[in-house]
């Protein structure tokens, strides 16, 4: 039993596709799927997807590619969201992204700031996307430390920013890049906790291989996470119980 715990099952490349994609899911032994939300346009429909597939849930956040439309109308939103939706179970995805810069490091700031004032709010967990931006997610872990937790997703950052992160009780994700012949993290992978260890796809990007180039879909996490129990040397069942109780955990579900 698997749970893939960060996905994008609102994005375009599942258009027409969305119930074939749970469907097989569910058929490669995948119990849950965290669907993640990027900006405010994508609330109606993580909350109508949730509804209609009990696997389902989301969250409610701006990713840091939207933080230059971070308005307080959009987090109004998102908050009201976050309090009335059950199956919304996060906020985020938020945090900051220094490779692509697409929008400014100071709106990006503000904007992780603000979702992270409203993670404690509201006593939920945050996801965080941190590219290239390791000290200042770093700086900003310490700040919440005790108020808030959440899950580095995607992980490819450093050791320091790994330990920043187990540090503050947090949560380590990894996902397709761990079958690439180019990853170059095991040895930090295998010294997450395995109390603390999640797996994921971020589909449909980061397809794993046998997959890459192809459209990524939750299935698939199965995939990634047969490469962590490969590369930390244990069984793929242990692999699959605790990062799926992690999920669970961390998230409510």
């Amino acid at each position: 039993m698997y749970i893939d715990s960060h996905c994008h099952l609102t994005d375009r490349a599942f258009e027409g596709d969305r119930a074939g994609t749970v469907a097989r899911a569910r058929a490669a032994g995948v119990v849950g799927v965290v669907s993640i939300c990027s900006d405010a346009a994508d609330l109606v429909d993580i909350v109508r997807l949730a509804g209609e597939h009990p696997e389902v849930w989301g969250t409610a956040g701006v990713h840091p590619h939207e933080a230059g439309r971070g308005s307080a109308e959009a987090f109004e939103r998102l908050r009201h969201a976050l309090r009335s939706e059950p199956r919304l179970r996060a906020v985020g995805e938020c945090g900051l992204d220094f490779h692509y810069d697409h929008a400014p490091r100071n709106a990006q700031r503000a904007v992780f700031r603000t979702q992270l004032e409203l993670a404690a709010e509201l006593s939920l967990p945050v996801v965080v996307h941190a590219r290239e931006a390791d000290a200042d997610v770093a700086h900003m872990i310490r700040e919440y430390q005790g108020r808030v937790i959440g899950v580095l997703h995607c992980f490819s950052g450093g050791r320091e920013l790994l330990e920043v992160g187990l540090d503050a009780g947090w949560y380590i994700s990894f996902a397709g890049i761990v079958t690439f012949p180019s990853f170059r993290g095991h040895g930090l992978l295998r010294t997450v906790p395995r109390e603390r260890l999640l797996v994921e796809t971020d589909s449909p990007f980061l397809a794993p291989v046998p997959h890459r180039g192809k459209r990524n879909e939750p299935g698939y996490v199965v995939r990634v996470a047969e490469a962590v129990a490969r590369l930390r040397g244990e069984p793929i069942d242990e692999v699959a119980a605790y990062t799926s109780t992690n999920a669970r955990r961390l998230f409510g579900i």
